[in-house]
């Protein structure tokens, strides 16, 4: 079996043969949060040492490069005119080739891949092609690939979005919707110990996992020695136990819509397109009481 969308991820062997390319735009979106949701990854990671050329691209931050600075809860899907006018500013023309990447600084704290998708998602939605380098800067790193210091720039370009926001995002009144739908799947990409009620880290008042949501945590999707993207039979498998890919519609969510787009990212690459998030999660949901909940930690469940 064979992804539907190969071009979607790029391999660390085509990207050391392309960073010459003139229309080569890539990009840095490691985060590494603090408690604020201030993102260090640019001093701490990026000025030490990234792949020659890249620029670093906040889309981490609490109000990130790729986040609605005016949105209600951290990372807010962002408005059109805010897209085109941060990506012309950083180069990104309608004929640009986008490769995004990120380290995982901390492991187990920190999670390179879903800030790829999380950009991914975004830029693909609003037109851009754009591809996620598969391993990330840990495989560039291990096969001791070139490294650099200098921070990357591009010419200010100009880029107009072709926005396709209500298949790429919903909200929470589209996910009670879902529930009720036979032919609609909601998946939960946050760790099983978080969908049980178990995990001490929370995204709102309440514990556990929308009721009527299946588990799928982002990490069954990936090679972690790797860093990579499992091969499409056992993408679709993990998938499958999820009931993703019989599903007519699949809403995937999480603490605040970062992996789920990991899931969503996923589904794109075996083609599966009527795929969404809901943008603000756990951190809305969760504090809503009259939104269900379920927390399995609870006694009586």
């Amino acid at each position: 079996m064979n992804y539907a969308h190969p071009e979607y991820l790029v391999e660390t062997a085509w990207l050391a043969e392309h960073l010459e390319d003139p229309m080569l735009r890539l990009f840095d979106v490691t985060g590494m949060l603090t408690g604020k949701l201030v993102n260090l990854a640019r001093e701490r990671v990026y000025d030490a040492g990234h792949i020659p050329g890249a620029v670093f691209l906040d889309v981490a931050a609490a109000r990130g490069d790729l986040s609605d600075p005016e949105g209600p809860l951290p990372w807010s899907w962002p408005n059109t005119a805010q897209v085109e006018r941060t990506l012309g500013a950083l180069g990104v023309d309608n004929a640009s080739r986008v490769v995004l990447y990120a380290a995982t600084p901390r492991p187990g704290i920190d999670n390179g891949t879903m800030w790829a998708t999380r950009a991914w998602w975004i830029l693909h939605h609003f037109g851009v092609s754009a591809a996620i380098l598969n391993g990330g800067w840990e495989k560039w790193q291990a096969e001791q690939r070139p490294v650099s210091t200098t921070p990357g720039g591009y010419p200010p370009a100009i880029f107009q979005a072709r926005p396709d926001g209500d298949r790429a995002m919903v909200h929470k009144d589209e996910v009670l919707a879902a529930l009720q739908d036979p032919a609609a799947c909601v998946v939960d990409a946050l760790s099983a110990e978080s969908f049980a009620g178990t995990d001490p880290v929370t995204y709102g008042p309440r514990k556990g996992h929308i009721r009527g949501a299946a588990s799928l945590p982002m990490r069954r999707l990936l090679d972690e020695a790797r860093g990579t993207f499992l091969p499409a039979d056992a993408l679709a498998a993990a998938l499958g136990d999820a009931g993703a890919l019989t599903a007519q519609r699949t809403i995937t969510y999480c603490g605040g819509g970062i992996a789920a787009t990991t899931v969503a990212f996923g589904l794109a690459l075996l083609g599966r397109d009527n795929v969404a998030i809901y943008n603000n999660s756990l951190m809305e949901w969760s504090a809503d009481e009259r939104l269900p909940m379920e927390d399995p930690s609870a006694k009586g469940g």
